[in-house]
């Protein structure tokens, strides 16, 4: 038996090293807005052996997996110190959902977890369950990570086990090891989710983008994505929400939307990348797109590209929670690289990569949603016309190849 178990060892620890060390290469062609890559970045089974095993023969002599993990997705994400550092939502398979911050050499590939998963400290009203933190680091030199917490509703009927409230938590850190929290936030909406903080001062004071939600699950006369102020973080107070993208009939954020990650600021104004989601006949849809708000009042839309920006695709759409994709996390690097790290359907992480420039370029000359179809003709006209108008001016050229073949 003793043998079997170390064989078995073994072979588990060889199968994570690979995982943990396997390069992760750009899918060829892409649309030219961003790359998507080979693989996920962070699973389940990235999760540390030492996590979900009993090593000690005499107490788990078939080295059974004791405390299984279903899914490692909607991560929060932060460069700090050289590393690029997640900090996923982790799922074991009792539902429960927790915090671990998993580290990259490149943003890429070869993600590992720390060693334990974040010790989150709690209220006086306990959650029940933590989930897709946004890490920011503020001009104020904290970094604060903004999470949704669930209870089950005090008002619910007798006999209803799924009825829950949600809220925004705040905690905040130095290290992303040692974590202070802070009281949940209170605005006037009976339920938040999604909530975000501007990375900066705005008249003096904090910034959130809120999603103000009526029920668990249902925005209802919520708008869409808010935005408010607050004197402090520490007892943090949103009096009023001003509505900055809204819900929209026949888009793909028709049921609702929220932010994502922080906004990138630009030369050209801030960049958001949000959630957007409708219903099918197949059940919810969750889609990333992207606008651009004002430098100086970063609750001004200027830009919003028509559709989607990533949309679940192969893989991608098959998991816990089919046909979705989240981000909840993206890193600006020195060099204008960005990092989108987006979950697919509840299960797991990918990376895509663009630049800066890239992403202000989409935004500021992709076409608007002009909400018909009789609009959406027009748009693919124009363009038609503008590529003809260009052909006949262009001088003619030969066939370009490409690995030998002509295109």
């Amino acid at each position: 038996m003793e043998n079997l178990f170390q064989q078995r060892l073994h072979a588990l620890e060889n199968y994570q090293s690979s995982l943990l060390t396997r390069p992760n290469k750009p899918q060829p062609l892409g649309n030219g807005v961003f790359t998507r890559y080979q693989h996920p970045v962070l699973t389940a089974a990235h999760a540390p052996l030492s996590w979900r095993y009993d090593f000690n023969p005499r107490t788990n002599p078939y080295l059974m997996e004791r405390l299984g993990i279903n899914a490692a997705f909607n991560a929060g994400a932060i460069k700090h110190e050289g590393k690029y550092l997640l900090v996923a939502r982790v799922e074991g398979l009792d539902r429960k959902s927790f915090f671990a911050v998993a580290e990259s050499p490149n943003g890429i590939d070869n993600f590992v977890f720390w060693e334990r998963p974040i010790t989150m400290p709690e209220t006086a009203e306990p959650d029940t369950n933590v989930y897709d933190m946004r890490v920011v680091q503020h001009e104020d030199g904290w970094i604060y990570g903004l999470f949704c917490t669930e209870r089950k509703d005090p008002t619910a009927r007798p006999g209803d086990e799924s009825a829950a409230v949600a809220q925004c938590g705040i905690a905040r850190t130095r290290d992303l090891v040692s974590w202070e929290r802070l009281p949940d936030l209170r605005t006037p909406s009976p339920q938040q989710r999604n909530v975000v903080l501007h990375p900066e001062f705005v008249q003096g004071k904090y910034a959130l983008y809120t999603r103000p939600q009526d029920s668990f699950i249902e925005a209802g006369a919520g708008g869409g994505i808010g935005f408010g102020l607050t004197d402090s973080m520490e007892n943090a107070v949103v009096d009023q929400e001003w509505i900055v993208d809204g819900k929209q009939y026949h888009t793909v954020y028709e049921a609702k939307n929220g932010q994502g990650p922080a906004p990138i600021k630009t030369d050209q104004g801030w960049l958001h990348l949000a959630h957007g989601v409708r219903n099918t006949a197949a059940g919810l849809r969750y889609v990333l797109y992207v606008f651009l708000t004002d430098l100086h009042e970063p609750a001004k839309v200027l830009h919003k590209p028509g559709g989607y920006f990533i949309a679940p695709e192969g893989e991608e759409r098959v998991g816990d929670v089919s046909n979705v994709v989240f981000s909840n996390g993206w890193i600006l690097d020195e060099d204008g690289t960005v990092f989108i790290y987006y979950a697919s359907s509840d299960t797991r992480t990918h990376v895509a990569t663009t630049t800066v420039e890239q992403l202000v370029d989409y935004a500021l000359h992709t076409p608007a949603d002009e909400f018909s179809s009789a609009a959406s003709v027009r748009q693919i006209n124009a363009l038609i016309d503008q590529n003809q108008a260009y052909q006949d001016r262009a001088p003619r050229k030969a066939a370009p190849h490409y690995n030998g073949v002509t295109v």
